[in-house]
């Protein structure tokens, strides 16, 4: 067993996984912040003309899905590593399609 602990201390894959993890959760932060910017605009948009800025909902679209495949990589479900280390393409191909209800 504590030659296993072992090993598994000794990959560089773990290790580099876990230096990339550090820096999503830091991106995550950052995303944060971008997100209640985009909720704070779009409140304001409906306040004061009635409507979506459509630019905002699409930014906001596309945020949530950076997001998204950030917090995947993070929690082990995809190997797969957000954007800037891979196509921004991958992450467009998480976004779901727009839908949108009436409140």
């Amino acid at each position: 067993m504590k030659e296993q602990i072992n090993d598994n201390l000794k990959q560089l894959s773990t290790w580099k996984r876990i230096f990339f993890m550090t820096i999503f959760a830091v991106i995550v932060g950052l995303v944060r912040i971008l997100l209640w910017a985009v909720i704070l605009l779009q409140v304001a948009s409906m306040l004061f003309t009635g409507r979506t800025n459509e630019n905002i909902l699409t930014f906001g679209s596309n945020l949530s899905a950076y997001l998204y495949h950030v917090l995947l990589f993070l929690t082990f479900n995809t190997d797969t590593l957000p954007f800037p280390f891979s196509d921004w393409k991958l992450t467009e191909e998480l976004n779901l399609p727009k839908i949108k209800s009436e409140i």
